[in-house]
């Protein structure tokens, strides 16, 4: 059975260890050889990286609404059930910290490890251990995907769903509206995919379907299609 790493994997997640190392450091910090500085700087960097976090949530609610909001209003019909697009309001700003969070958790939660007080349950307290993870079922597993329009290209939004200890990678298709059907764009081990086709010179919706390999082979189902209207 396999042990999920101490460090999450997907956005939320790791944000929300950040935020839960933050909160339980206090009461560790002088036994493991960790200085106040030290905790304020990874107080810091948990509270920007959950402000980035809601405000790209936020960006990327607000691109789907308004994609939805510019297909009514060109072609009419049926108006998106999120109605006409608010103005975005953000989350009040935290200072800004030098990129590299996660690099500068890893070199902190190694050094906490080696630390001659260290013990699993201090880990776990803190967020640190792994746990034991039950795989997938492999004839059921499915991607969950997006899709958004980013300047000249469409961000292919994908993740593992937690699975990522038992899957290897993820094959993406696209139907670019040409008669041609579904055709492979990437097989992808790193979440998410940047389309870099150049865009139609006329509206065109582009649709994409995603599944997962284990080794050289597909498992579980195909992804719920998902559509952008480019070009134009």
């Amino acid at each position: 059975m396999a042990k999920t790493t101490h460090l999450i994997g997907s956005d939320d997640a790791f944000a929300a260890q950040l935020q839960a190392f933050k909160n339980s450091i206090g009461g560790y910090a002088s036994k493991l050889g960790i200085t106040p500085d030290e905790v304020a700087a990874q107080a810091a960097d948990a509270d920007y990286f959950s402000y980035v976090l809601a405000c790209h949530e936020i960006m990327r609610n607000s691109a789907h609404q308004w994609t939805d909001w510019k297909d009514f209003a060109r072609a009419g019909g049926n108006p998106p059930p999120t109605g006409v697009p608010v103005a975005t309001a953000f989350p009040p700003a935290v200072p800004e910290v030098v990129p590299g969070i996660e690099a500068r958790f890893r070199a902190l939660v190694k050094r906490i490890k080696a630390a001659a007080d260290y013990v699993e349950s201090v880990g776990q307290a803190l967020d640190l251990e792994g746990t034991e993870q039950n795989g997938p079922e492999l004839n059921t597993v499915q991607p969950e995907i997006d899709a958004a329009i980013n300047g000249t290209h469409v961000n292919v939004l994908w993740s593992w769903g937690g699975h990522a200890a038992f899957l290897d990678m993820c094959e993406l298709q696209v139907d670019r509206g040409n008669g041609k059907g579904f055709v492979l764009l990437a097989l992808d081990t790193t979440p998410s995919y940047a389309d870099t086709a150049l865009f139609p010179p006329a509206p065109t919706k582009w649709t994409y379907q995603a599944i997962y390999y284990v080794g050289d082979k597909r498992v579980g189902q195909w992804s719920n299609p998902v559509s952008v209207t480019v070009g134009g």
